[in-house]
């Protein structure tokens, strides 16, 4: 019988307690704030971050998940006897640690040949980010902790990351033009007008759909773009930052919109707060396979 590990890295937002009850893998993201060094998940909480985020004289960065680390990982769950390894990443278009975690993979099997008849080493790239891969780990967790096998896990993955969307909004645009995910002349104009952009991510890709005015309209419009996609029936989640009334309210009328509740229900990390802000909000939902199109 298999022996299974799942893994992932801090950007997935996964609750810690469900990261524990799980046994999943989660390695994490340095931050540097201020030219200091900081690792997400360790040093501070979701609600410290904010506040860090909010008075840093900097914006803070996120450096990549390095092969090192990633060897030592794996070198571990060798000892440990893990017969299948499968390593769900955060977007490869944002980020290269997709790229550290196949370098690493193939150092892995030089050291030690032995291990390609052993230990399978998988990489799934989710093209994506927060829950939109953090949900479907902890899915593929309780699959391997019921048995099921690496060809069933990877399956499930595969469907899932052929159809997510996320469809998210920032409070304020600040973040979003200094991480350079917004124009400054964009940023500028949105502020000046009170127009919040509202964001899809799709296959690795952020594109704003639609421009909205005011803070009272994301909520509305956030629910339009996600029941036009979202297969009825189908689980989704909702993420927040620092504006917990805000995720409250999204999921209350969520509730009444999609007819049921979402799956689960977090706040953004870190490493994704440093992007969007510590004021946003987020559906994440499951549309038709976009190969079937």
């Amino acid at each position: 019988m298999p022996k299974i590990k799942i893994m992932t890295d801090s950007a997935c937002d996964i609750p810690q307690e469900i990261e524990r009850d799980l046994d999943i893998l989660i390695l994490n993201f340095p931050i540097t704030v201020d030219d200091k060094g900081y690792m997400e998940r360790e040093d501070f909480t979701n609600t410290e971050f904010y506040d860090i985020l909010n008075t840093s004289a900097k914006i803070p960065v996120t450096s990549q998940i390095t092969s090192p680390r990633f060897c030592e990982a794996f070198e571990s769950l060798y000892r440990e006897g893990y017969t299948d390894v499968i390593y769900v990443c955060i977007n490869s278009k944002g980020s290269s640690t997709r790229d550290a975690a196949v370098l690493a993979a193939g150092m892995f099997y030089e050291e030690h040949p032995d291990a390609k008849d052993t230990m399978n080493i998988h990489v799934v790239d989710s093209l994506n980010y927060t829950l939109a891969y953090g949900y479907p780990v902890i899915q593929a967790a309780m699959k391997a902790q019921k048995g099921a096998a690496p060809k069933e896990i990877l399956a499930y993955l595969e469907d899932w990351f052929a159809s997510v969307e996320i469809y998210f909004a920032p409070y304020t645009l600040q973040f979003a033009k200094k991480s350079g995910r917004i124009s400054c002349a964009a940023a500028f104009v949105g502020e000046l007008v009170g127009l919040r952009p509202i964001i899809s991510i799709i296959n690795g890709e952020m594109k704003i759909v639609e421009k909205v005015r005011g803070d009272k309209s994301i909520i509305p419009a956030l629910l339009k773009h996600a029941q036009k996609s979202r297969i009825p029936e189908t689980p989704y989640c909702i993420v927040y930052g620092q504006n917990k009334d805000q995720g409250d309210e999204l999921s209350a009328q969520a509730q009444k919109k999609l007819g049921a509740a979402p799956e689960l229900i977090c706040e953004v990390g870190a490493a994704i707060a440093i992007n969007a802000g510590p004021r946003v909000v987020a559906l994440i939902v499951k549309g038709p396979r976009r190969d079937a199109q």
